[in-house]
This record gives structure tokens, sequence and C-alpha cells, in this order.
């Protein structure tokens, strides 16, 4: 619904599309700005459910990912979107790969040696345990949000999301599929976020110290190993080759500057829970999070000054704008400030 206060509402992202800024959020919001957050303007989007992310490979192509599996295709630079997927075709999506993989193992206990049965008997209880919870989530319908979008361009991109939700497609999103097998989640924890470093690899993070790197553009994953065992909220590069920096519950920041070999724990100062990050020249990488808190650094990374803005009210997303302020975006809509954090 076309509403007035849009830019005052939650909201959860907000990404460049070119010269314009794009943002998105609760109700279906998406708003545009094409004077670097000054004024703003409410897009045309057929869905009024929570969306979570934005990502603009090119200045027109952009798409955005919510509640209920949607996932929405701009090619107007934001202006207008339409639908591409929804969680009706997530589930059932899950629901063909899971028979699948029953149909799979059941040829194979029918052949397999003697010694081998009961592992295999093992597998297929399993595979039949999953194809049970996928049918009972088909069942309760598209409840699953997917939580973050990344595209290498305009025809090949990714969509990750809770419970492991993660989908890809190859022409633009005109064929979405579940590409769930890819990693190593049985478990399906939470996908919370999906980032590319500069040199390439990309990096998937999320519930239960989750880090899945791949350095083929997502067409192979591995798991890498977490330095914290509580869950990511965010992935980002820090501007350098092969550095990333991944943040989460508790203040819980860590850097690595060989694409995840090995972690550096960042003290952050401050234990409020760190959701997104922006990054800019010279080094400068803002982390933002809950309780107001913003993070400056100008060393990409290797070190921040904290500071706690006087509403305290939750940041989602940052963007640094042009002339060094940064533009802000969360639980009270859009707000810009300072190159410190701090206000205007």
């Amino acid at each position: 619904m076309s509403t007035q206060i849009a830019h005052q509402s939650l909201l959860l992202d907000v990404v460049a599309a070119g010269n314009r800024l794009v943002a998105v959020g609760e109700r279906g919001h998406i708003i545009y700005s094409d004077d670097q957050g000054s004024t703003w303007t409410q897009a045309s989007v057929p869905v009024s459910v929570t969306l979570t992310a934005v990502h603009f490979p090119t200045d027109t192509q952009g798409w955005a990912v919510g509640h209920g599996g949607i996932i929405l295709h701009s090619t107007d630079s934001g202006t207008t979107w339409a639908k591409q997927f929804d969680g009706n075709l997530a589930n059932q999506q899950v629901i063909d790969q899971a028979e699948e993989r029953v149909a799979k193992i059941e040829q194979e206990l029918e052949s397999a040696p003697e010694d081998q049965q009961a592992d295999i008997e093992f597998q297929l209880e399993e595979a039949q345990f999953g194809l049970e919870d996928a049918q009972f989530d088909a069942e309760t319908g598209p409840s699953k949000p997917l939580l973050d979008v990344w595209f290498a361009n305009e025809l090949k991109g990714f969509a990750v999301g809770a419970y492991g939700f993660f989908f890809a497609t190859d022409d633009g999103g005109k064929n979405w599929y579940n590409v769930s097998s890819r990693i190593d989640n049985q478990d399906r924890f939470h996908l919370n976020a999906i980032s590319e470093v500069v040199g390439g690899s990309l990096f998937v993070v999320g519930e239960a110290g989750n880090i899945f790197r791949s350095n083929d553009i997502g067409d192979t994953w591995e798991r890498v190993d977490s330095p914290y065992e509580g869950s990511f909220f965010g992935v980002n590069g820090t501007g350098n080759v092969n550095e990333v920096l991944v943040f989460g519950l508790r203040g819980n920041l860590y850097r690595s500057i060989d694409l995840g070999a090995s972690w550096t724990r960042i003290n952050t100062g401050n234990e409020a829970t760190l959701i997104a990050a922006g990054q800019g020249d010279d080094g400068i990488v803002t982390v933002v999070g809950n309780s107001g808190i913003v993070l400056v650094s100008g060393n990409a990374g290797e070190s921040f000054q904290a500071v706690v803005r006087e509403n305290r009210q939750a940041l989602s997303a940052v963007h640094l704008l042009e002339n060094g302020n940064f533009l802000l975006v969360g639980e009270h809509g859009v707000d810009i400030s300072g190159p410190t954090g701090r206000n205007l």
C-alpha cells in the first residue's frame, strides 16, 4: 500500500543501483532516492510481506527477497517490481528433492552387500524423516523467510534463508531451483547472509557459527572452520583481496585475511548484536546493529571505534554516501549520520 511514511518505517536493507539508492522493509515497502537519501519515493510492489534484503548487480537489474519465500525482480532501477518466486514453489522444490533422495537410497539398498545395508538403512531413515518434514512444512504454507540475496550478474544469483533455504538461478530468475544439497547443512540451520569479497570468493554465514565458502561463484561450497559457535548475521569484505569479516550475536566480530583459514577476534567494546556492514574507499568499513551501535574502521577492519547513537534504535544496514556520511536504515526508517556514526 502507498504511504507517505515508508521512509520512517522499519527498513532492513539499502543498496546502490547506479546513482540511485534503494531500501526495502516491512509491509512490502521499497523506496528509492536519487539525491543521496535526502528525499524518497515509494516503488510499485506486488506484495505486502516484510522484505529483508535487496541487491543490484547492475544499475537497472535488481532483486529483493523476504518473508513467505518471496523473490521480486526490478528492471528499472527499483521503480517497479514483479514477483518471480514464493514459498509455495520453494516448499514444493524441497519436497521434490527429498523424494529423489529417498528413491535413490532405496535403489542403493536393493543392490547393497549385506555388510553395508545397516548404514544405508540409517541413511534411508534420515531421508524419510527429511521428506516428512518437508511435507509438513508445505502443509503449513509459505512460512519461511528468505534473508539475503546476491547476484554475480544479471543472470546468476542466489537467495538464502531460514531452515537452510538456498536457491539459485542461472537465467535472471525465470527459474529458481533448490541448491541446499551443495552445502553441508543437514540440520537445516538458518542461512542469514551471503556476500562476495574482493578476490571473487563467496561466503554464506548463519546460525550456530556456520560459515561456507565458494571459490567458483557458487557452483561448489566448502565448510570453513568457525571461530564462534553462536549465530552470525552478517558477512562482508574489507576492501582488500581475500579479506572477510563475519559478525553476529553479542558483538562478536572476526576478521580473516586468508579467506577464513584463520581468524582474529576484533574487540568491539560492546555486546550489541551486529547485523550488517558497509564498505567504502581507503579502508573505511562500518558495521551496525542493535541498540544503535555503529562501528567505524579506517584500517580495513583491523580495529573499530564504537558509537552508540542517542536513540538506541536498531540498525539493519548502512551505506557509505559519496560525501563520506553514512546512510543508516533500521527500526526508525532512514537516517543520515556523519562519518563517525553520530547525528549530523
